[in-house]
Parts: structure tokens; C-alpha cells; sequence
């Protein structure tokens, strides 16, 4: 038997929808960065907070989301091969946006590394099935730029992240501590990353 047959058939999509959905899957990646990367402008009043070493800040910061995110990445890029593709984005998604909530509730270092690793494992399910998905839904002469379209939401995310989590940071130090329904006491650091998380489960019907 040729082993094309086996493989995954070409989706019958108009090309609005197939862009469309990369469109979606830019504002994921990018929302992914945001998430991923707001940690780096928290270092000090986390320290301070926490009373955590550079050494466990590094942790926090690296090892806990890389390993996992790297390690994940294997089997859920299987499950993107034989299952259903947008539903693994949207679990990925409102995984990863719940545990960043959850960092923005941490008041230890145990709790802010096992939500990081959360916030990896979230993050891993992406991309196998964005690039999964993306190759069925392209002929192979425009492949290249839909991935290249996706892609830029590694930059996107990035800058945004600096920009417009620094804007938050600002924010909440000028704020102080603030009383949320639901949520509690919730400190001047631990803003950011709550309001990260929560614009990602805003987002999510769309995947």
C-alpha cells in the first residue's frame, strides 16, 4: 500500500477560512508569548515577595516550562496527528491560561514552579497541532507563508509582552493590592499574570 494513503487528506476549506484560521492561531501564539515571557518583568517584586534566590527565580523562569514544554511536545504532537486538532489548541489554550492565572495567585515557590510547568504543558499542544492543521489546509504552494504568517506570533508575543506588560506592571505598582470577586487579595505583581491568563480564556471559543 502507498504510504500516501495513509496520510491525512487535504481539508476542503475556501481559502477565507483557511486564512481566517491562521489568523486565530497568530493571536494564540502571540497570547502564548505574552504568557510565557510576563514572568521576566516580574523578577524583582517576586524576589521581594517570595524571598526566592536568583538561583530559584531561574527555575521559575527556565526549567519548569522548558522541560515539560520540550518533553510534551512529543505525545501531544501525536494526539495532533490522530485526533482532533482545534480541540487539542483549545484544551492547550485554557490550560495554559488557567495556570498562569494560577502563577498570579502563587504565594510560594512550589505553587509559582508547579503552575510554570502547567503553563508549559498548555503551551505544547500548540504548535504540533497548528502545523498539523495548517499543512491540510493549504495547497503545498502557500504552506510556506501561512506558516510564516503563524510564526510571527513568536515576535508579536514577545514585543507585546514588553510592551503592553510592562504597561501592566506599571499599572499595578501604582495600583497596590486590589480586592477581585472570586479572586481575593490579589498583590501589585500578581496582576499581570492574572489579567495574561484571563484574556487567554476570553479567547478561547475562538479556537
Amino acid at each position: 500500500m502507498d504510504p500516501a494513503t495513509n496520510e491525512r487528506r487535504p481539508s476542503a476549506i475556501s481559502s477565507g477560512r483557511a486564512w481566517w484560521g491562521v489568523g486565530v492561531l497568530l493571536v494564540v501564539y502571540a497570547l502564548a508569548f505574552v504568557d510565557r515571557q510576563m514572568l521576566a518583568l516580574l523578577v524583582q517584586p517576586i524576589r521581594d515577595d517570595l524571598g526566592l534566590s536568583l538561583t530559584e527565580f531561574g527555575y521559575l523562569h527556565g526549567l519548569s516550562f522548558a522541560l515539560f514544554y520540550t518533553l510534551l511536545g512529543i505525545p501531544l504532537a501525536r494526539i495532533a496527528d490522530t485526533g482532533s486538532r482545534r480541540g487539542l489548541v483549545a484544551a492547550g489554550l485554557v490550560a495554559w491560561s488557567a495556570m498562569t492565572v494560577l502563577c498570579g495567585r502563587a504565594t510560594s515557590f512550589a505553587q509559582l514552579f508547579l503552575a510554570r510547568v502547567g503553563v508549559g504543558v498548555g503551551e505544547a499542544a500548540l504548535s504540533p497541532a497548528a502545523y498539523s492543521w495548517i499543512a491540510d489546509a493549504f495547497p503545498r504552494d502557500r504552506r510556506s507563508v501561512a506558516i510564516s504568517v503563524y510564526s510571527a506570533g513568536i515576535y508579536l508575543g514577545s514585543g507585546l509582552s514588553f510592551v503592553l506588560g510592562g504597561a501592566l506592571v506599571e499599572l499595578a505598582s501604582q495600583r497596590g493590592a486590589v480586592e477581585w470577586p472570586v479572586l481575593g487579595h490579589v498583590r501589585s505583581w500578581q496582576l499581570p499574570l492574572v489579567l495574561a491568563g484571563l484574556a487567554g480564556l476570553v479567547l478561547a471559543p475562538l479556537a
